[in-house]
């Protein structure tokens, strides 16, 4: 099969528009391999997403590669749609199985290092099918090929810190925070992601931060859902707008056309009404960006990074809106002189693909270094 007519028959070929790739965007998008590569895979709540990387540092598409991922329907099904994944991305690069050394896998936690979910489950994995789950192992069952597993926000910062630094990356360190439904992170040292231990680091979410300068006088301190008070989770996520940030604020500004609409809903529109330069939607994520200053810098006196880099839906607005957003993370992070000539402040490039190239990346770091 063709390259165009592998494309044409992918029922779930996407770009990061969301539309369907046509034959004519063949040439731009996909390549086939000139060496030996691994592949990664993104595991979300909704899809999965596939890429290859060859040995010679080359991704094989540019665009989404996407499958259903079937998360709720438990285990088995979910490590099928995987599967068909691994072939799908193969058949569409015209990539032979003997060439795959390894696959990188991601999903969302908390799991162990080693890809095992929660024994008390997450959220995309609350059936209890999926306590324990070890999920890494149950892939290279099925495929018959090694599996080196990250968590999703892991995954993003590893591909952020390779695509920031390039040749340079493997004496390079990092520190990322993916702001989405909750906040990920990861911290990358020489090139690799740092696990610990029980393969629990980078969780920055949950990194308790002082919050003078951060609330208003009178404003109730945040919660978060892992029962912490004052994390940055519980300020910088969408979980932490609505059930933090936009109930304070409404009561501020009580005329808002978001006080008739339901939290969730509000809270989903805001970033809509920040990039019109909404008063209420600025002080909102004025709140998160400060948040996300005191995190990075705790980061730098502990891990004193070359950058620190910045992900999640910010990423996806309206360039006026991020490169405020990312300035009041900068002008919120306090660091000596020293610090400040030799850092950098960035955002998360690629962020759709970030999980599944961030997979790969890790595969292929594995390999070399067997």
């Amino acid at each position: 099969m063709t390259n165009g007519a592998a494309i044409a028959s992918h029922p779930y070929r996407r770009d990061e528009v969301g539309r369907t790739l046509k034959p004519v965007d063949q040439a731009e998008s996909v390549r086939t391999p000139a060496s030996w590569v691994v592949v990664g895979l993104d595991n979300g709540g909704t899809c999965n997403n596939a890429t290859v990387l060859d040995a010679t540092g080359r991704y094989l598409v540019d665009s989404l590669v996407e499958n259903p991922s079937l998360v709720t329907e438990g285990p088995e099904s979910a490590i099928e749609q995987l599967a068909e994944a691994f072939h799908n991305i193969l058949e569409l690069t015209r990539t032979p199985l003997t060439l795959v050394r390894a696959v990188g896998l991601d999903t969302p936690g908390p799991a162990s290092a080693t890809g095992v979910i929660s024994s008390k489950g997450a959220t995309n994995f609350s059936m209890v099918s999926w306590h324990g789950f070890d999920i890494r192992s149950a892939l290279e069952a099925r495929i018959g090929l090694p599996v080196h597993y990250l968590n999703d926000a892991n995954a993003a910062a590893l591909y952020a810190h390779h695509q920031l630094f390039g040749a340079e990356a493997m004496t390079r360190s990092s520190v990322a925070a993916i702001v989405g439904t909750g906040l990920g992170g990861g911290v990358v040292q020489d090139g690799r992601v740092v696990s610990g231990a029980a393969g629990m680091a980078g969780e920055l979410g949950h990194v308790q931060v002082p919050l003078h300068g951060v609330l208003e006088e009178g404003q109730p301190v945040p919660v978060c859902n892992c029962g912490f008070e004052g994390d940055v989770e519980s300020i910088a996520s969408l979980t932490g707008i609505k059930k933090n940030l936009l109930p304070y604020w409404l009561t501020r500004f009580p005329g808002h056309p978001l006080a008739s609409e339901p939290l969730p809903q509000a809270a989903k529109q805001l970033r809509t009404y920040a990039e019109k330069e909404d008063p209420l939607a600025l002080a909102v994520f004025e709140q998160q960006a400060k948040a996300i200053g005191k995190l990075f810098t705790i980061a730098a006196n502990f891990t004193d990074p070359h950058a620190y880099l910045l992900g999640g839906g910010v990423v996806e607005a309206a360039p006026k809106f991020r490169q405020w957003f990312l300035n009041t993370v900068r002008e919120n992070t306090q660091l000596r002189a020293e610090q400040q000539a030799a850092a950098t402040f960035a955002l998360v490039a690629d962020l759709d693909m970030a999980g599944a190239r961030g997979a790969a990346v890790a595969a292929l770091e594995a390999v070399q270094s067997a």
